[in-house]
């Protein structure tokens, strides 16, 4: 991982402002987010960041929603349009792993509609039973959605 970049799992260095505009403005699955949605959210979650190590500025950002035993959902990972390529999403999910290891978690989720290799990387694989998987949408989301 390039040396340039800092990981943080400490909510109080994320860039609020930053984040949320880049989940309600930028990103296809968070599109419209309001910022008390965004700011429960992060209340919810473990919240990770990589920053710039000579300015400090955000340039990634994720969560993991857990129960800290069994189960953790990784989500909103976000990496600034400006700083792709720089190997900023493959320093979050290292950090991520890192953090989540010791709890010796039986699964870890995610969803991607294209970063697949990045997360494959990671021990990541597409489901081999999706048919035991099962998804309840809430209003306004989904298919079905207007």
């Amino acid at each position: 991982m390039p040396s340039q970049l800092s990981f943080s799992s400490d909510i109080s260095t994320i860039d609020v402002e930053t984040v949320h505009r880049w989940l309600s403005e930028e990103s296809y699955w968070a599109r419209g987010r309001t910022r008390e949605a965004h700011e429960r959210a992060m209340a919810g979650s473990r919240n990770y960041g990589v920053f710039d190590a000579g300015d400090g500025r955000q340039l990634g950002y994720a969560r993991a929603i857990t129960d800290g035993a069994t189960f953790a959902w990784i989500a909103d990972v976000f990496v600034d349009p400006e700083s792709r390529g720089r190997g900023v999403g493959k320093r979050i999910m290292a950090g991520i792993i890192e953090d989540l290891e010791p709890l010796e978690l039986k699964r870890v989720a995610l969803f991607t509609e294209d970063a697949h290799g990045l997360y494959e990387q990671f021990g990541f694989e597409q489901l081999t039973d999706p048919e035991s998987w099962m998804l309840r949408w809430g209003r306004g989301y989904g298919p079905s959605a207007v």
